[in-house]
């Protein structure tokens, strides 16, 4: 169970040191591989995590004028540019250098670095058929972060109607027809993704209306 803030920390380290592991021997083509995530390769993913690993103010501030206040554009776009500018073996040793770093942009907390890094993991391990397994404790941790944060993945939102169960430990939330999962696999389908339906059971996932698959970043 992760309770406090240095926990929190050292489970976003750790996730961010196995991105660097998957990332090493990442042959230069597939880094700009198509990651889950519409419109983003793998490098604008991992440029992604480094700049929102080392927020500054003054420069968040000019994207978010830029990116005439979406979040999800604010993140594309500034993930884009760096992306673009930034060699892979650059992006490589900046990943490297934010392992450490316990810093969150403003209006977010710890548990938005780990619920970060955990869904942007898999958004490039699954296309290019590596394998991440989750942390249990993580997952839970990032799940109930992501159900009820209502301005960006509106999850309550597209699950209404439905109850999510994690399969393997106590998580739970909604009322209706069942969802059932790990609680990796519900964290990915909260958070916008469906490379993971397939493993989903329960009346509910053969039920899951199309508001709730819309892909998000």
């Amino acid at each position: 169970m992760i309770t406090t803030p240095d926990e929190i920390w050292r489970a976003v380290s750790a996730e961010r040191t196995t991105l660097v592991e998957l990332l090493e021997s990442l042959p230069e083509a597939e880094w700009d591989h198509a990651s889950l995530c519409d419109g983003w390769r793998v490098r604008d993913v991992v440029a992604h995590v480094i700049l929102s690993s080392r927020p500054r103010f003054l420069s968040l501030l000019a994207n978010v004028i830029r990116a005439r206040g979406s979040i999800p554009r604010l993140n594309l776009d500034t993930a884009i540019r760096y992306a673009d500018a930034t060699s892979s073996r650059q992006l490589l040793a900046d990943l490297r250098a934010v392992v450490p770093l316990r810093l969150t942009p403003p209006g977010t907390t710890p548990v938005d670095r780990l619920m970060d890094v955990l869904v942007h993991i898999q958004d490039i391990a699954l296309p290019l058929g590596l394998e991440h397994e989750m942390p249990t404790a993580s997952a839970c941790l990032a799940l109930d972060r992501v159900w009820r944060t209502r301005w960006l993945f509106r999850a309550q939102e597209r699950f209404s109607g439905f109850r999510l169960a994690a399969t393997v430990t106590a998580w739970t939330v909604g009322t209706g027809p069942a969802i059932e999962g790990t609680a990796a696999d519900l964290l990915l389908l909260i958070a916008g993704r469906t490379a993971r339906l397939s493993t989903l059971t329960g009346e509910g996932a053969r039920m899951l209306p199309e508001r709730s698959l819309r892909t998000l970043g």
